[in-house]
């Protein structure tokens, strides 16, 4: 099979995680294209030699030249990321989320297996750090519902409540006061986790992070998608280190002027 088939299936995953660094789909999409047009014109080389998916990270990363990964417009979200070195992030990502083993994360970032050691623990610290909030889980899953719940407490966060439907997912939202939801995508009445998120959003702005079995199917590049998504079955540490970027980046939507 052709090297460009075998890493083919891995781009809508490359993806997902352009958007945790940068915190936006637009500009994760982008350094994304770059990186692939750079590959195709020679510029950057991509490493055949390599697992497909370490040598498409590395591609991104030996490509992508920022120091920093600043979402446009938002001066809050980036004196948050003045906290936390932007390789920390990098490595705590690459692990947590993107479930490379240590050794993968340091080839992609072309340093140290030691030093993914030493930056991961650095970047956890770094966005526990004083990012407490109030969440909303949906998920008619009851053992999957209490294993969220658990890592959400342990991670210092308050659950709101738990939703099985659309309807309670609206109703929960509305009597309490939420920060943060966490999203599964089929509730327990045949309703869509998405259409509950939608019902909520139209009514205020509010971070969001979408559980699914599925996460290709929503990143399909064809119409619009959820920036942040995790993938079922998945880690303790991929849900707190998600959690600790959407807050990193989230600025509520300023409120339309009175009339």
């Amino acid at each position: 099979m052709p090297f460009s088939e075998n890493v083919k299936p891995h781009i809508p995953y490359l993806r997902r995680y352009a958007r945790l660094l940068t915190g936006d789909q637009g500009s994760g999409d982008a350094i994304v294209r770059a990186a692939l047009e750079a590959a195709v014109a020679g510029v950057t080389p991509i490493d055949r030699d390599l697992p497909p998916r370490v040598s498409l990270y590395k591609l991104l990363h030996d490509n992508w030249k920022q120091d920093a990964a600043a979402p446009a417009g938002g001066s809050a979200a980036q004196e948050r990321l003045t906290r936390i070195p932007t390789k920390a992030r990098q490595a705590l990502l690459l692990t947590a989320v993107e479930g490379f083993s240590v050794r993968d994360a340091a080839i992609i970032l072309s340093v140290s297996t030691d030093d993914i050691d030493r930056l991961t623990v650095e970047a956890q610290g770094a966005i526990e750090d004083g990012l407490r909030t109030r969440v909303l889980i949906i998920e008619d899953e009851p053992v999957v519902a209490l294993d969220i719940e658990a890592i959400i407490a342990e991670g210092g966060h308050e659950i709101v409540g738990i939703a099985r439907t659309r309807q309670e997912a609206v109703d929960l939202y509305r009597t309490n006061d939420v920060e943060l939801i966490l999203a599964d995508i089929q509730l327990a009445d045949g309703s869509s986790g998405i259409d509950a998120v939608n019902d909520i959003l139209a009514e205020s702005d509010v971070p969001v992070i979408f559980i699914t079995a599925y996460p290709e199917r929503l990143l399909t590049g064809e119409r619009p998608e959820p920036t942040y998504l995790i993938t079922k079955p998945f880690m303790p540490e991929t849900v707190a280190a998600t959690i600790g970027q959407v807050l990193f980046f989230f600025e509520p939507a300023e409120p339309a002027p009175a009339q």
